[in-house]
């Protein structure tokens, strides 16, 4: 019996400044890649310049079949390894790499990269274009900060969100909690700009 075999996404590490060289030779290889860039202003001392960034500094995503496309991403100039536990690479959620697209679509709101979660309320998000992010609230105060965490990666980014946008996610818990005061729908409706 022949064993079907799927295309899944996977994270590789990459030598410091290769994540946009990597990406490109990849995808010029056929493979699928995805490289989240955030757009940021960069101030030297004569002038101002907008610049793409990684997100994760020194990772580049793929969408291949392991078993018979992994040498071609390796043989990648600046390509390291892939990321995993021992010799098995860890396999990146479809629905990972959809909330980092949506992510890199938000630059305003994204803050910075963390590595790890520092403790406080576990939350998801009920509208804007973070709808169904979970996280974990980091400050409070008229704006939270909300870590996403990628387990795969070991990876987290906070973002920027208004308090009346969450609610707090117990697991197990049976009636989720705001963690802001009450809103209709209309009302969330109205703070989330279209």
């Amino acid at each position: 019996m022949v064993e079907s075999r799927k295309s899944l996404w996977y994270a590789v590490y990459v030598r410091s400044r290769y994540e946009k060289k990597a990406h490109q030779e990849m995808r010029e290889k056929g493979l699928t890649t995805f490289l989240p860039l955030l757009e940021t202003v960069r101030q030297w001392s004569d002038r101002k310049k907008r610049v793409s960034e990684p997100l994760f500094r020194g990772y580049v995503f793929v969408c291949i079949d392991y078993h018979s496309e992994h040498v071609k991403v390796l043989d990648t100039e600046g390509v390291v390894k892939f990321i995993g536990i021992g010799r098995k690479p860890s396999v990146i959620l479809e629905r990972d790499i959809e909330w980092l697209r949506r992510l890199v679509r938000e630059p305003d709101a994204v803050r910075r990269t963390v590595g790890s979660i520092p403790p406080g309320k576990r939350v998801r998000v009920l509208a804007g274009p973070f709808i169904d992010f979970e996280g974990v609230v980091v400050k409070e105060g008229r704006d939270q900060h909300l870590v996403v965490y990628f387990d795969s990666i070991m990876q987290g980014v906070e973002i920027t969100i208004r308090p009346e946008l969450l609610v707090v996610s117990e697991k197990g818990a049976a009636d989720p909690q705001p963690v802001g005061e009450i809103l209709s729908d209309a009302d969330i409706r109205h703070l989330v700009r279209p």
